[in-house]
């Protein structure tokens, strides 16, 4: 029997299944429509994307606009920097004041992830707050840590960032169109984003019944846009009967779902859906997630439009630079609280306290 730590162990219940149930349905949808001039057929790939939304909260886009060359160099850059030691890794690392950079020691859901990460931020400085308490005015500029290998890091991360954050938008216009309202309407709680693009590294894992590279989560972001490669591990838990699902990889497709915050400015509409991500014991695995985020002052509700008499506020509002700072507490240590939630802020969940 090998040795783990047990801080790497989940509970009983999360253990992943021998038998992987591969996911059915989950929609792919081709974006070549989104430059057109045809109304029509821009009306038609939002409705398609709004279903996706409302069945699965995950959908595969593919004629996404993102070069595969461009991808291809993101990718090769990350599996480089991973394949140094751990000494040349720890010379980027992050912590709790600094959390932009290189961590092997992340938790969810107070279970620690087999994996290892490496975080950017996309606008330099990126500005939050400096603690969750609501009367604490101070405020944080994040900086990105450069690593000395590769050589070309830096260059291949804009050239890649800047490709990936204009397919973000695109499908934020699209998402909003699906919601019958103005392309626009979400943009400009994006424009002092606090954004972020991370590098994946899932090693080989010894005990892969017994430990997930992430523990079932929701992603607490605006939306996700993520690469991976062709080993495969990410599970959906399926909105029909709670089966956790695999997503199978399909080639220079990006993975897209719905964060917490559309769930919230949607009023329910569209729901930010648990996944997780198995590992095994033949071969690492490598993924890049954008988190598509808005401004740490955006104050998150449901959109005025969105409501009415029949379709009362499910959710009072909430500060996202605040949300997003309580929740990266659990990031770093075992706490002895659940993680900041959306539903906290649930209406519905106040009422039945009271």
């Amino acid at each position: 029997m090998v040795e783990v730590d047990a801080a790497f162990i989940q509970a009983l219940e999360h253990r992943p299944k021998p038998a992987v149930v591969e996911a059915e349905g989950i929609p792919l949808i081709d974006l070549s429509a989104i430059n057109s001039s045809d109304s029509a057929a821009v009306a038609a790939l939002a409705a398609e994307i709004g279903r996706a939304c409302e069945t699965w909260g995950f959908f595969q886009v593919i004629n996404h606009g993102v070069p595969l060359a461009c991808r291809e160099k993101m990718e090769s850059a990350s599996r480089k920097f991973f394949a140094q030691s751990l000494d040349e890794k720890l010379k980027v690392r992050r912590d709790e004041k600094n959390p932009v950079g290189y961590h092997d020691g992340e938790h969810t859901k107070n279970v620690r992830d087999w994996k290892e990460v490496y975080d950017f931020v996309r606008k330099v400085p990126t500005i939050i707050p400096a603690s969750p308490e609501p009367d604490d005015r101070e405020v944080v500029l994040l900086h990105n840590q450069w690593p000395n290998y590769p050589p070309n890091f830096r260059e291949v991360w804009e050239e890649y960032v800047v490709e990936i954050e204009k397919l973000a938008y695109k499908l934020l216009e699209l998402i909003s169109l699906s919601l019958g309202l103005p392309g626009n309407r979400l943009k400009n709680f994006f424009d002092d984003q606090t954004s972020f693009l991370r590098l994946n590294y899932y090693p080989r894992c010894p005990v892969p019944d017994l430990a997930l590279g992430v523990g079932g989560h929701k992603d607490a972001d605006g939306l996700t846009v993520l690469a991976q490669d062709d080993v495969g591990g990410l599970e959906v838990r399926r909105k029909s009967d709670g089966e956790w699902v695999r997503v199978k990889p399909t080639p220079n497709a990006y993975i897209i779902n719905v964060g917490d915050l559309i769930q919230v400015w949607s009023n329910d509409r569209y729901e930010s859906v648990e996944h997780r991500v198995t590992v095994n014991s033949e071969r690492d695995r490598f993924s890049i997630p954008f988190f598509f985020n808005p401004a740490h002052t955006t104050v998150v509700e449901p959109l005025e439009e969105l409501v009415d008499e029949h379709r009362p506020s499910k959710y009072r509002d909430f500060n996202w630079g605040k949300f997003i700072a309580a929740r990266n507490l659990s990031n770093y240590k075992k706490l002895h609280v659940d993680n900041l939630q959306i539903y906290h802020f649930s209406l519905s969940a106040l009422n039945d306290l009271h």
